[in-house]
This record gives structure tokens, sequence and C-alpha cells, in this order.
């Protein structure tokens, strides 16, 4: 009995050490990321801005600088292989309706995808929609987004569900995320917002640390997971981009929400350090993707579609 003690206090006391000394979890940190294909300058439109993730492809949007013109890449995810899709309903590979082109969502409608693009004006249409089919799409609609009655040109759009009725969605304007809907087949009306929650940006740690001048960064699109209640939210400055992550997040979710501490997205770019900006993200097969603005010394303008390496949403 003596030794069965003995041996049952050894036993415990070398389990506390183990428990004591044993490392503490690590946050989540990824910076690195991998090339998809690259979305070149054409017919002098040469900003990238709105992108979206399908399941098989991955589409970026880029315009000129006056906003007059617009091009959509479509990217294989897998391989890469690229084209700059047709315009279908005028003809040419560019479309003149698209304005600032901020950001994205993909929606079938009666088995036909879509796209809901936010132009960033605020006159004229604030939503486009616009049906796409391979490598060819049309106009389809276009709306007026309001905030308490007044046009808003939102930067940021993301899916949230669709009935047999309506389509929801997220708006996003600086760090604010509003709710909006439309009947599901409507191709003209007014969406009249509703405040959802604040995306809290001070304080945010990324790789476990708070960054400095986090509130000098740039706001740009975001995408909502909705199979993982995650909203994934990209800053950028310079040749710096972070893509903070918040958790738990709901059609009803509501207040100022916290990124989470242990997962965090941020790229360094000195081969791009002129620019390196993330403009949107979207998940496709537990990757996340993203497209770019960068360019650097002896690069010049680089642009293009990207995975971060090593995650799996």
């Amino acid at each position: 009995m003596r030794i069965g003690r003995r041996l049952a206090a050894l036993t415990a006391l070398g389990l506390g050490l183990v428990v004591a000394t044993a490392p503490a979890a690590q946050a989540a940190y990824y910076n690195t990321y991998s090339d998809i294909a690259s979305t070149p300058d054409s017919n002098g439109i040469t900003a990238t801005q709105g992108f979206a993730a399908g399941a098989t492809y991955l589409y970026s949007i880029k315009t000129s600088g006056d906003e007059s013109r617009s091009l959509i890449y479509r990217v294989n995810k897998d391989t890469g292989a690229k084209s700059i899709m047709k315009n279908g309903s005028s003809g040419g590979s560019y479309n003149t309706w698209l304005g600032h082109a901020n950001d994205m969502t993909i929606v079938d409608i009666d088995g036909a995808h879509h796209f809901f693009v936010v132009t960033l004006n605020d006159s004229g249409a604030q939503l486009v929609k616009v049906r796409y089919d391979g490598d060819t799409y049309y106009k389809e609609g276009t709306y007026a987004v309001t905030i308490d009655g007044a046009r808003k040109g939102v930067s940021g759009i993301s899916r949230v569900s669709t009935s047999s009725t309506a389509i929801s969605f997220f708006f996003k304007s600086g760090r604010s995320v509003y709710r909006g809907s439309l009947p599901l087949r409507a191709d003209s009306g007014t969406i009249a917002l509703t405040e959802a929650f604040d995306l809290k940006v001070t304080g945010a740690l990324v790789n476990g640390s708070t960054v400095s001048d986090i509130g000098d960064f740039a706001n740009q699109g975001f995408f909502y997971d909705t199979a993982k209640d995650l909203v994934y939210y990209p800053l950028t400055k310079d040749n710096r981009s972070i893509v903070l992550v918040y958790r738990g997040v709901t059609p009803s979710t509501s207040g100022t929400l916290t990124s989470a501490t242990d997962l965090s997205f941020r790229i360094t770019s000195s081969m791009y350090s002129d620019k390196f900006e993330i403009e949107s993200v979207g998940t496709s097969g537990g990757r996340l993707f993203f497209n770019t603005n960068r360019s650097g010394p002896s690069t010049g303008a680089n642009d293009g579609v990207h995975a971060f390496k090593g995650y799996v949403a």
C-alpha cells in the first residue's frame, strides 16, 4: 500500500509538471501567399477593384483611372488559366457602367450566375446586377442604395442568404456594416439599409501584437463566410496588407465587433514595396483567395489573384 501510494503521488507530481510546463497555444498567423495568376493592365484599365471567389473560378474587376471603363478577369483557381470576360450586352472586352466597382458578390438566381457589384457612387446607381454565363456577362439591373433616405456609395457587399422570394446582403461603408435586401428577381428598385454592426479596428491583434498605425490603413472590400459565421476584412497601407477576422457573425448580429485574437493575416512585401493592396477576399474549397494592386521599383505594376498559404477555412 505504501509503494502504491508513493507511485500515485509521483505520477500525480509528474502530470502536474507536464501541465505546468506545456507551451501555450500559438495564435494562427499567415503571412505568405501563392500567385494564382497575373491580371495585367489592358486598354488603359489599370486599377484592381472588386473580387469574388466561385466554386471553380476567381473573378477580379479592374477599372480605368477615371472609372469610365471596367473589365472582368476570370481565373481558374486550380490551374491559373485566365481570360478577360466578354461584354455580351454591348460587345468588346470592357463595360462603361460599373463605376469604381469596389466590391462584388455572387448570387445564383433560377440557376443563373450573377455578380452584384457596388459602384461606390453617391449618384446614379449604387449597385449593378450582372448575369454571366461562362466567360460572357450581361448587364441586367441597377439599384439605388440609401441610408436614411439619401443615396450612399457603399464600399463593400457580401451575400447573406437567398430565399424563394428575396436576396439578403451585408453592405459595408467604412467600418460600418448594414443589412439590405432585394426581391429575388427584381432588376431595379431601392435598397434601404439598416444598421447591423461595426467592425472595430483599434487595438486589433495581428500575430499577437497591435499595429501602431492601423488607424491609417485604407478600407477595402470584405467577405462574409455564411457557412463559418466569419467576416474577413482587408485593410491596406503602402506595401502592407492586413486581413482581420471576426467570428460568430450571424444575419442578426449587432453592436461593435472585436476581431479574433488568435487568427490574423498580413503581407508585408519587399518585392512590391511601392504598393501591395489586397482589394477584397473570398473563400472557395477552404482556401482564402484575394486580388491585389501591387507594384515595385523593379517590377512595375503586377496585379494579380492569389491565395494565402497554409490556411484552411
